[in-house]
């Protein structure tokens, strides 16, 4: 027995090694970092080979110039037909910041906007547990679009696009772009008109006070002014203006967009900023004037 006892360092055979809970803590740890780093260094190795192998995309609406694999473009079309009540648009990595503010020129009103990024589709393409996440929030979002569109419409806002976008921790958050008042807007077109009427007046009294220096020279004048005339008319129709000195389409129109955590919370303030835009185009100078100044005397 005391032979077995050295063999074991003084324990007997059949008594189990004291192993402490610390080292297992310590031993699982390892193992749990070590696979997570493995799971990284896929997903590192496997971004770089779709990056090696992607092909600016050109098959629908973009903002940027994104880049995706061929299986990345595969599983990206399947998905917007997969889901066609809604509009996609691909961002590139560098212009995820700035894209709500293109939506407006790009996207169909009618349809829910899902701005998704190059990098997501890519992941999404290749990982399975990644792209049911976020197809699982696609798809809770699809569901309420024709109540978001309707309730929109209801608000009494001029809603020019409306949609969704993930963030990099899977979180969605959602957004409505809002043309500004158009009462607002014709307001300040107006003003525009009467400064350059102000303008031609002021440009023809000259002329007129020139014509009467002038006299001798005045049917010459008249006859290079009617052919210059003519000229000014022939270039403002081309550019859209009216022979009133009119272009609208020179006013560019202006945007707001609304963001929100839900789509309860979107509507709320889309329906706020709505009131709030239509009362101050209402009110007269006078009464925007109300409650701005105090009278203290007694």
């Amino acid at each position: 027995m005391s032979g077995l006892s050295s063999i074991y360092g003084g324990m007997s055979p059949y008594q189990k090694p004291n192993i402490g809970k610390n080292d297992l803590k310590g031993d699982n740890k390892k193992k749990t970092k070590a696979s997570e780093n493995t799971e990284k260094t896929q997903k590192t190795e496997s971004k770089a080979t779709s990056a090696s192998n992607a092909k600016v995309y050109t098959g629908g609406k973009v903002i940027g110039q994104p880049k995706l694999s061929e299986k990345a473009s595969d599983y990206y079309e399947s998905l917007k037909k997969k889901y066609g009540n809604m509009d996609f648009i691909l961002v590139s990595e560098d212009k995820k910041e700035a894209a709500k503010a293109q939506i407006a020129s790009l996207s169909n009103p009618d349809k829910m906007v899902v701005l998704i990024d190059e990098d997501k589709v890519e992941q999404m393409a290749s990982d399975e547990a990644y792209r049911d996440k976020y197809e699982s929030i696609i798809s809770n979002a699809a569901n309420s679009v024709s109540d978001l569109k309707s309730q929109l419409e209801a608000s009494g806002a001029s809603v020019q696009a409306f949609g969704m976008q993930i963030d990099d921790k899977g979180q969605a958050s959602y957004f409505a772009v809002l043309e500004k008042s158009s009462a607002a807007q014709k307001e300040r077109i107006e003003k525009k008109l009467e400064e350059k009427k102000a303008e031609k007046k002021e440009e023809a009294k000259e002329a007129k006070e020139k014509k009467i220096e002038k006299k001798a020279e005045e049917k010459a004048e008249e006859k290079k002014k009617a052919k210059l005339d003519e000229k000014e008319k022939i270039k403002a129709r081309a550019a859209g203006e009216t022979d009133d000195g009119k272009n609208i389409s020179s006013f560019k129109k202006e945007y707001k967009t609304i963001s929100a955590a839900s789509i309860d919370e979107l509507l709320s303030k889309v329906v706020n900023y709505s009131f709030n835009d239509k009362s101050q185009s209402i009110l007269s100078e006078a009464e925007k004037q109300v409650g701005q100044n105090f009278d203290f005397r007694g």
